[in-house]
């Protein structure tokens, strides 16, 4: 779970392969929310100190993570593009 300014941002189910991204407005692309690129550093952050070991999100709010808007942000993190989804290591 990321929180910002102590709001659910993103929440990743067990596992790691299903992301939930809860916008400020739902009307506004992912890469228009000021809260969602830092959510996705923090996750992104979390899984290289290894509190997360090796993370694969295929899907973000029900659609493939490689097409989903949200996919830019996560990439932008430093998760990278493979045949499953998008991939950090620890």
């Amino acid at each position: 779970m990321v929180l910002v300014d102590g709001e659910l941002t993103l929440y990743m189910e067990r596992g790691g392969k299903t992301l939930l991204a809860w916008p400020e407005d739902p009307d506004t692309k992912p890469t228009d929310d000021p809260r969602l690129q830092p959510a996705a550093d923090a996750l992104a952050a979390a899984a290289r100190a290894g509190s997360l070991g090796t993370v694969t999100v295929e899907r973000v709010n029900g659609a493939s993570a490689l097409t989903s808007p949200f996919g830019t942000l996560l990439e932008a993190a430093g998760f990278i593009a493979t045949p499953r989804g998008l991939r950090l290591r620890a």
